[in-house]
Order: structure tokens, then C-alpha cells, then sequence
């Protein structure tokens, strides 16, 4: 076997699954759970009827480029988006479907990285653990930069060294970020585009949390809003990924995209075509009817922004947490160790959440994850509330 594989480490819902058999929660207490970031709301008719409508494609082989009609409908919500240039995206060449962001992050890396060039890989920490699997099984080493309050969250870049930056093939960015919800600003983008000119490395941004925010006014920006925005029709070196699964509440349906430098993606789709990962047509049609829509997503975003707001009207009082820029997750301080707050808070309350440090990894100075805890609130409204009312008992009986 691949000798890359003793790298891995177990995923974090193993580490969560291992931690919580060792005790029992209340029967008397339903359980809620905060732990997985899987929307729990409603998937849009829309979509739904387009999949129903079109079982019959099931008898058809799929192309792995996807159809026209899908990579037009991706170009032309991006551009909408993202304030893009007219045709600056060609569905021909600067889009191709995916089957969710998950997939094609993962592929993307073993396409992209050159073994013979000592690669190296920098991801944020904590980080959706993808970045680290992807970077060690394509031969790469890894670069965590930590995320830290102080820093609202964002990898301090400025830390990386010339000659780290002279070795990284890939940089990867989360925004918003998972698990903290943090945006980046379009000038650090700018500037990352810079040092991937200056250094000649890929940024891979993922991007799957952009559709869930706060403010309906200030939408985050992406990269390719920020490439616009400097000239740059080409989006040279930049590739965004973009999914379904958040935005429509379709996780289901396994649908995302992959836009940006049409030579990388020139080079990815001779990798995919032997990988084997054409998206179904039915599930092409009915994500071309989401993509075609946006009444559902702000419902959606109206939804998560009437949890966010009650149940932080509960949590603030007793812990430290702040709104997140954008996403559907709270990442708040813990007034005991991470692990025994969120094995307790089970026992106790028959509430799960995933403590921090499961999403990052040990650094000099050490985990920036410790110490918190991340809560999806993905559950209907009254269960999210009443999961915050038993949070707010459990930490006032410490």
C-alpha cells in the first residue's frame, strides 16, 4: 500500500465517535446534534422536481466535462456573483462540474502537484482535513498557518518565509473559513495573487460557505472577484471551488464546480477523464435549476440568520462567541479543555458538538483549535435554541 496512507490521521467524527462511547447521555433528553456541518434544511422543489423529471438519463453515460447547459448556468451565476467581466469565464475552458467540492479538492492536488520538485502545500489550521490528505497522499509536505483570534481568524501570511513560498506548489484558502467563519478581505486576495506571481504557485480557494452570510448587503468576496478586479481576465494560477451542497441544501446531490486558470483546468479534466468521476445527468439538470435560482438561497440565508441571532441572544451571556462572518458555524472559546467541554456536554445535556482541536493540528505554538468548540446550526430553528438553553445550563453548572 501507498506508504503516504500512515500519515492520515483519523477523521475528526472518528476522534468524536471514539470520545463520546465512553459515556452515556440522558435518555430523558433528545438528542441534538452540532457536531456535522450537514444542512438540515429543506431542498428547493426546484431542483428536486428537475431530478425527477429527468430519472430516465439514469440509462445514459455522463461526460466528465458535464453538459453545456450546466457550465453555462455556473459561468453565468459566477459572473453575477462575483462581479466578473462579460465572458470572462468561458464555460468551454474556465468551468468544469464536480462531483462536491470534497471530490474535487482531493483530485485537484494529485493532478496539480509535481513530486519531483520537493512540493510543499500551505493550508490554514484548523482546516477541513482534505487539505492535509490530499497535500501527503500527492507526495507533498505541509504548512500550517494557525488562525487566531487576534488575527480575526485569518492565517497570518506575512509569517511565510521566501523560501517557503519559493517551494509551495499550492496554497490553500478557506473563505469563509470552516470551522470559523472568517472572510477574506479582497485585499489580502489581491495580495495573494501577488506572491503566487512573485513565487509561481497555485491558491486553491474554497469557497463552498460564500452563499451563507449575514449581512444581505455585503456578500463575501471570492478570488476570482478579486482577479477581476486587478485586470486580470485570465484568473492565472487561480482556481475557486464552489458546491450545492451548502447553498441549496443538497448534499446530497453531490454537485459543485471548479472555475478559474482554463490551462490548469485544461490539465484536470485529462486527470479526471481517467479518474472516473462524471457527475450523473440527472443530478447536472437539477443543479443547473439550482444554480438558476435564487429565491431558495435567501430564504436559506434568512433562516440561519434568524438562528444565528437567537441563539446567540442565549450563548453570549455566559461565553465568548461572536457572530461569524459568514458560514453556519460558531466557533466559541470553551471555559474547559475542548475535548472534556464537548464529552460532558453530551453526558450532561445529550448535546454534541466537535471539539476544536480536532480540526487542527499541534503546532511550536500550540493548537489554535484548543480550547474551542465548533457548533453547526444546521438543526431546525427550536432545536438549535433549545440545544443553546442546555449549553448556557451546562456551562453555568461548572
Amino acid at each position: 500500500m501507498n506508504p503516504d496512507l500512515d500519515k492520515l490521521q483519523p477523521y475528526p467524527f472518528e476522534k468524536l465517535k471514539a470520545l463520546l462511547g465512553q459515556v452515556n447521555p440522558p435518555d430523558s433528553l433528545q438528542p441534538i446534534p452540532l457536531s456535522v456541518g450537514e444542512p438540515r434544511h429543506p431542498a428547493p422543489d426546484i431542483a428536486k422536481n428537475a431530478l425527477l423529471n429527468n430519472l430516465e438519463r439514469v440509462s445514459s453515460y455522463p461526460s466528465t466535462k458535464g453538459l453545456p447547459e450546466l457550465r453555462q448556468a455556473i459561468a453565468h451565476w459566477a459572473a453575477q456573483r462575483f462581479h466578473l467581466p462579460d465572458e470572462s469565464l468561458d464555460p468551454e475552458q474556465n468551468v468544469l462540474p464536480v462531483n462536491g467540492t470534497r471530490e474535487a479538492i482531493f483530485s485537484f492536488t494529485q493532478a496539480l502537484i509535481d513530486r519531483t520538485g520537493d512540493p510543499l502545500v500551505i493550508s490554514p489550521n484548523p482546516f477541513y482535513q482534505i487539505y492535509e490528505g490530499s497535500a501527503f497522499l500527492a507526495g507533498a509536505e505541509q504548512q500550517l498557518l494557525p488562525c487566531l483570534a487576534e488575527n480575526d481568524f485569518i492565517p497570518d501570511y506575512d509569517q511565510v518565509s521566501h523560501e517557503d513560498w519559493q517551494r509551495c506548489q499550492l496554497l490553500f484558502i478557506c473563505s469563509p473559513g470552516n470551522p470559523t467563519g472568517a472572510v477574506h478581505s479582497v485585499e489580502t486576495l489581491k495580495k495573494l495573487i501577488a506572491l503566487a506571481d512573485q513565487h509561481d504557485f497555485v491558491i486553491a480557494s474554497d469557497e463552498c460557505y460564500s452563499e451563507i452570510y449575514c449581512d444581505e448587503s455585503t456578500p463575501p468576496a471570492g478570488l476570482l472577484q478579486a482577479c477581476a478586479e486587478l485586470g486580470r481576465d485570465d484568473y492565472r494560477n487561480c482556481i475557486v471551488f464552489h458546491s450545492l451542497s451548502k447553498r441549496s441544501n443538497l448534499p446530497g446531490l453531490r454537485s459543485g464546480f471548479v472555475a478559474g486558470d482554463a490551462k490548469l483546468l485544461r490539465d484536470y479534466l485529462k486527470y479526471r477523464t481517467y479518474h472516473g468521476c462524471a457527475m450523473p445527468i440527472q443530478h447536472q439538470i437539477a443543479s443547473i435549476a439550482a444554480w438558476s435560482d435564487e429565491a431558495h438561497v435567501i430564504a436559506n440565508r434568512d433562516a440561519y440568520r434568524n438562528k444565528f441571532e437567537k441563539v446567540l441572544d442565549i450563548l453570549q451571556p455566559v461565553m465568548k462567541v461572536r457572530q461569524s462572518d459568514a458560514s453556519f458555524y460558531l466557533w466559541p472559546e470553551t471555559p474547559i479543555d475542548d475535548e472534556i467541554f464537548a464529552q460532558r456536554l453530551f453526558a450532561e445535556q445529550h448535546v454534541t458538538v466537535l471539539p476544536g482541536s480536532y480540526l487542527s493540528r499541534d503546532s511550536d505554538s500550540g493548537n489554535p483549535g484548543a480550547n474551542h468548540v465548533r457548533m453547526a446550526l444546521v438543526a431546525n430553528e427550536e432545536d438549535c435554541i433549545e440545544a443553546a438553553e442546555r449549553i448556557k445550563q451546562f456551562i453555568q453548572s461548572l
